[in-house]
């Protein structure tokens, strides 16, 4: 089957979160499969590293009309980890700093989506599905429906669209129908809502097949409270939404091979080489060393999304006991001064590394004891597998994917990677602490979580199959 996977970012050439990594990791596993899948992305020139925009070589130019506007299109294309890549550059659109934030983001994402239609033929390249991710591709299956099915081309085309994260819509103002997007009357009303353009909905209206990341997120989002207001929209296409967990790339994300650590190790060895990678990282960050507390990590962007307002109403009764926390991520001002309150008060056991470092956040999975993610909504995330991948147990909220990929641990049993709770209530979390630091010093049960989760396969190739019945099924 030939697929194209349409997205606004993907690893290696430029990510700033979890699409970034579902979009460099799927494509791999649906070609191992035995598919042809191929990623098409914006031509970030200022933010792809030179040693890999020196691989690109360009395919072809052509012109795409974006209501009365006429704007160039080029097609660059590389290859890396047997998946092809396409680049379509635009450098009024896309030669500036930061992928996202920008003035013109609607007019920007809007130009990139029906540039992938007219690349097309210039790749000669005719998939049988064209999968869009989120509300920067959502106007792909609008605009084929729009522009393109007359043509033989592209009148079988099948389309899936993926939602990342609900939150984020792309809404804009309703003069971009005439201005920027130049649909004609009869696909005016798939974009509209609520008097405003909804890129996203227009996506879940066209699309042959609409999908989330989790199947707890696909039954979430039809519930005004996580819905964002797309509940009614989500509840007529309810017929074509599937959710479909998304995983790991298990070689990218190795205790045993991630040149990041300061001590590798595996299933089998991984009590030794945990406690030298904290007393390594401690060290390093300046904080006292004691073998018996737990240390407890979060990474994380500081956004009200990931449940940081729990762990301000309770973390003085954390620091109370005996473990000692690090925090490590960027984001909202009033988190980040929050945290650095937090460490001024607890200098021996808190530290706070405002950053974005893929280096230390390798080093924190790999030192840390328990991963604290209370998240108020997650569509999957990411950061509970990576954390179980490298022996740190997890205590999360049940929400979207971090309840369908962290079973609660059993102490009768012996089953389960993690400690869970429901309610988003900052002692409900707590309560979930304290399990997770009562079961570190139970040695015996505290190797059996441990060693659940690092067991378990988080790779791609179950969720690839997923959506290969998806596309099949459509």
């Amino acid at each position: 089957m030939k697929i194209l996977f349409v997205a606004s970012e993907a690893a290696p050439f430029v990510r700033t979160g979890g699409l970034g990594d579902v979009a460099g990791a799927l494509p791999k596993a649906l070609n191992e499969l035995g598919n042809d899948c191929r990623v098409i992305l914006p031509y970030y020139k200022d933010e792809i590293k030179d040693d890999l925009q020196h691989t690109f070589r360009f395919k072809a130019s052509t012109f795409v009309d974006l209501s009365w506007r006429r704007q160039y299109v080029g097609v660059y294309e590389t290859k890396f980890n047997g998946v092809t890549y396409y680049f379509v550059d635009n450098e009024y659109y896309f030669k500036r700093k930061g992928l996202y934030g920008h003035f013109d983001d609607g007019e920007r994402f809007a130009f990139f989506s029906k540039a992938v239609l007219e690349a097309l033929p210039l790749v000669d390249f005719i998939p049988d599905v064209i999968h869009s991710n989120d509300w920067h591709t959502a106007l792909v299956p609008v605009f084929l429906d729009a522009f393109y099915r007359s043509s033989a081309d592209y009148n079988r085309i099948k389309t899936v669209f993926t939602i990342h994260n609900i939150e984020f819509q792309g809404k804009y103002g309703k003069e971009l129908l005439n201005d920027i997007l130049g649909l004609p009357d009869g696909a005016r009303e798939l974009v509209m809502m609520d008097g405003d353009v909804n890129f996203m909905k227009g996506g879940i209206e066209s699309a042959s097949a609409v999908t989330t990341v989790s199947e707890t997120y696909a039954n979430e989002i039809m519930d005004p409270f996580y819905s964002y207001g797309l509940e009614s929209i989500l509840s007529l296409r309810r017929f074509k939404l599937y959710g479909v967990v998304n995983g790991i790339d298990m070689g990218e994300y190795d205790p045993k091979t991630d040149d990041r650590l300061f001590e590798n190790y595996t299933v089998k060895n991984w009590e030794k080489k945990k406690t030298l990678n904290k007393k390594a990282l401690f060290e390093m960050i300046n904080l006292p060393y004691d073998e018996s507390r737990p240390l407890v990590a979060m990474v994380s962007r500081l956004t009200e999304q990931k449940g940081f307002d729990l762990v301000s109403a309770v973390i003085d009764d954390m620091m109370r006991a005996d473990m000692q926390v690090v925090i490590l991520g960027t984001g909202d001002w009033k988190y980040e001064n929050m945290f650095r309150a937090i460490e001024a008060r607890y200098p021996l056991k808190f530290r706070a590394i405002m950053a974005f470092s893929a280096d230390i956040a390798s080093k924190l999975y790999a030192a840390s004891d328990i991963f604290l993610m209370p998240s108020k909504f997650e569509p999957c995330g990411l950061s509970q597998l990576i954390a179980m991948r490298y022996g740190s147990v997890p205590v999360v909220r049940e929400t979207g994917g971090l309840k369908d990929t962290v079973p609660a641990y059993n102490h009768e049993t012996g089953e389960g990677k993690g400690f869970t709770f429901k309610t988003y209530n900052a002692y409900d979390m707590l309560d979930a602490v304290w399990r997770a630091y009562g079961a570190f010093y139970d040695k015996e049960n505290w190797r059996k979580v441990v060693k659940n989760a690092m067991s378990s396969d988080f790779g791609w190739s179950v969720s690839a199959k997923k959506y290969l019945e998806i596309y099949k099924g459509i």
